[in-house]
């Protein structure tokens, strides 16, 4: 049975006068690997910094039994974190990074940080002033990966990178870090590039969840159809929950229908998790409005 890493009840925090959080309500088991989709000011960042224990928040937070904020010191040995504004000592050298942490975090292990540096044009005598920001990303994810940590917390990890980096860190991630029992929660814009390693998707919107699920349990919730020139209007009549216009096509988005009388009309497939998201916002927005 799988332990709760994560366990979140009626969570909120308030910045002048309204709302980063109001009232999320998760749980985050071993293996997971979470994905927090949302808009700029949706709380994702500041819900990744209060499982830190960065700031404090109301409600009932446990991060691996613990409470962030009274216990960060015994949690911060079973937790790691990558964020966008995460920098390294520019005047230090790569070894001289690697051997402080060496020095002060017990489940360290140089030997394997080592090794997953040798993949990389790092140069442990290189100050860090003078590496690039996808070097700087890469030590620091060599680092982390060498970690025996419960948790890893990753928020806008690859933001100012180009493709082949971003593409090169969650394929490391993957292949060298996680062994199926770790777990990682991911918050990126990129979501395209991290749908194919997410085991559930967390939609968030001002402040709060809107969604919460495994990506196989959307994947057979929600089905898409491209329906064909003489079907859109028998598509239509199936009342789509989403409706869309793509490179000239349309998209009918439905949710619990049964595939079979999709299929006869068109292409069908289950959405992108961008897609999906845009089109729940959508729904969200409408029902708020009416």
């Amino acid at each position: 049975m799988s332990e709760i890493i994560i366990k979140a009840e009626s969570i909120k925090k308030n910045y002048d006068a309204s709302y980063a959080l109001d009232g999320i309500d998760i749980e985050v088991l071993s293996g997971q690997i979470l994905g927090l989709i949302g808009p700029n000011g949706a709380g994702k960042s500041t819900f990744l910094q209060s499982i830190l224990g960065l700031i404090q928040t109301e409600g009932n937070l446990e991060v691996l039994g613990m409470d962030p904020r009274k216990d960060r010191h015994q949690l911060l040995k079973e937790v790691c974190s990558i964020t966008d504004v995460a920098v390294l000592p520019k005047w230090m050298t790569v070894d001289q990074v690697l051997q402080y942490v060496d020095g002060v975090h017990p489940k360290f292990d140089l030997k394997k940080c080592l090794s997953i540096l040798s993949k990389t044009d790092i140069k442990r005598s290189s100050k860090i002033k003078i590496l690039s920001r996808g070097l700087v990303v890469q030590l620091h994810l060599s680092i982390v990966m060498a970690i025996d940590a419960k948790l890893l917390v990753l928020d806008e990890p690859t933001l100012g990178l180009d493709l082949v980096y971003r593409k090169e860190f969650y394929s490391q991630l993957i292949e060298d870090y996680y062994d199926g029992d770790r777990t990682i929660l991911i918050s990126t814009h990129q979501v395209e590039e991290i749908e194919g390693v997410l085991s559930d998707a967390l939609f968030m919107n001002q402040g709060r969840v809107v969604m919460h699920d495994s990506i196989e349990s959307i994947n057979k919730k929600f089905l898409e159809l491209r329906p064909n020139i003489d079907s859109i209007e028998k598509g239509r009549s199936l009342r789509p929950i989403h409706q869309r216009i793509e490179l000239g096509r349309e998209v009918l988005l439905f949710e619990d229908i049964d595939e079979e009388k999709l299929f006869e009309l068109g292409e069908v497939r289950p959405p992108f998790i961008a897609d999906l998201f845009m089109a729940i916002m959508d729904k969200t927005k409408r029902g708020t409005e009416s």
